[in-house]
């Protein structure tokens, strides 16, 4: 039943509503729906169509609409780091695809989130070998890149000095410092002062110049989306005066779930076993049974995500070998065409692994290296807010016991 899907007349008597007003659900990405039978009607998700109709029961109290803030429902804090639109995220009023395109590094775009200024963190000297304590833990590449991070980071902080009362300058030396640190942690190399894109392509293909532009694009495009699960985070550890490594291990750890990051792998996986059948009739019977396409679809981007788009399009300048290109390409046929779906950024960044003949894992450290710029930026922004994020539960469990009140 939770995978049941129901036409567009049902839906509407449902909920008491318009096509019209059930194609902006559909939209804003609160109802999934798929090609009907004969392609030319739609199917709407029943689950979804329940949820909307409970939620119109409920009505629109203030605890109510707090409530349903905690899922890309209404704002819960103002930032000046982020705005999602159609067209792709925007870093403090810059289009982050078309300064990616443009050349920008990660560097540039921690500069903009950061909002440094003449402020150049990155210039400050850096050590390019890691301290005794975390050398055994950082060139260790047989532990997993999200642990072997977690578990260095606090070692280095050891070392740095608490942000929370520092100069701006100060934090944001610290976060250069992190995300240099995190970015080798994350490939087991040693530590490097150059561009985070060339640290992470030499170790995985080195020399491959149009391997590192597509590094290079997608850090920039992915290093920050608004108030996503890992960046809020961070933001609530750093409310409390956490250091900048706490925040950073925080990050990682909300990343790591597979229902964020680890989404990555899920659809490293859906790439594998529809390439090795026939994409079409792979992808046909998976939405028979009710399954959902892992990498495909965004609740933020009904339209597509733009982000995926401009990583898969330079993932085709970057040169791979031209056959698994063309498998992919007819695996995003066959999703669009059968489910009506376009690929995120979870697909994109497994594409990239897969298209390129490295591990699995390398999606998700591309994700980890990139996004922890956004992390520190809400960190630092936070920091500056002094305040702490502290929300109330509304209790639904069994009645208080009164007895000790007699």
């Amino acid at each position: 039943m939770d995978n049941a899907f129901i036409d567009a007349r049902e839906a509407c008597a449902l909920l008491g509503i318009s096509q019209a007003t059930l194609y902006a659900y559909v939209s804003r990405g609160l109802v999934e729906s798929r090609p009907g039978i004969d392609h030319r009607s739609r199917l709407y998700l029943r689950r979804d169509v329940e949820r909307l109709l409970q939620r119109k029961r409920a009505g629109r109290g203030a605890a109510r609409g707090a409530a349903q803030s905690l899922d890309r429902g209404l704002p819960v804090l103002e930032t000046s780091i982020s705005l999602i639109r159609p067209d792709g995220p925007y870093y403090r009023g810059h289009a982050a695809i078309a300064a990616a395109r443009d050349g920008a590094t990660l560097e540039d775009a921690a500069r903009l989130l950061w909002d440094c200024g003449d402020d150049d963190p990155f210039a400050q000297p850096f050590a390019e070998r890691w301290p005794q304590r975390v050398a055994h833990i950082a060139l260790d590449a047989d532990l997993p890149p999200l642990e072997r991070s977690m578990a260095a980071l606090p070692l280095l902080a050891l070392d740095v000095p608490r942000s929370f009362h520092a100069a701006a300058p100060v934090r944001h030396a610290i976060a250069a410092g992190l995300l240099r640190h995190n970015a080798a942690l994350l490939v087991a190399r040693q530590p490097s002062a150059g561009p985070v894109h060339r640290l992470l392509a030499d170790g995985w293909k080195p020399g491959a110049r149009g391997f590192a532009e597509l590094v290079r694009l997608t850090l920039v495009t992915t290093a920050d989306h608004e108030l996503n699960v890992s960046a809020f985070a961070a933001r609530v550890v750093a409310s409390t005066g956490a250091h900048l490594h706490a925040t950073a291990c925080s990050g990682l750890a909300a990343l790591s779930g597979p229902r964020h990051g680890g989404a990555t792998a899920r659809a490293f996986a859906l790439i594998e076993d529809a390439i090795a059948a026939d994409p079409r009739a792979w992808i046909v019977a998976r939405r028979e049974r009710g399954d959902d396409l892992p990498g495909f679809g965004h609740a933020l981007y009904p339209q597509g995500d733009p982000r995926a788009a401009a990583i898969l399009s330079q993932l085709a300048a970057s040169r791979p070998h031209a056959a698994t290109m063309k498998r992919l390409h007819s695996l995003l046929n066959a999703a669009e065409d059968v489910a009506g779906l376009r690929p995120n950024v979870d697909f994109a960044l497994a594409a990239i692994a897969h298209a390129h003949g490295l591990p699995p894992a390398t999606a998700l450290v591309l994700f980890a290296a990139g996004r922890l710029t956004g992390w520190l930026a809400h960190a630092l922004e936070q920091q500056a807010r002094g305040s702490l994020i502290r929300p109330r539960a509304r209790y639904v469990g069994a009645p208080a016991d009164n007895a000790a009140s007699q």
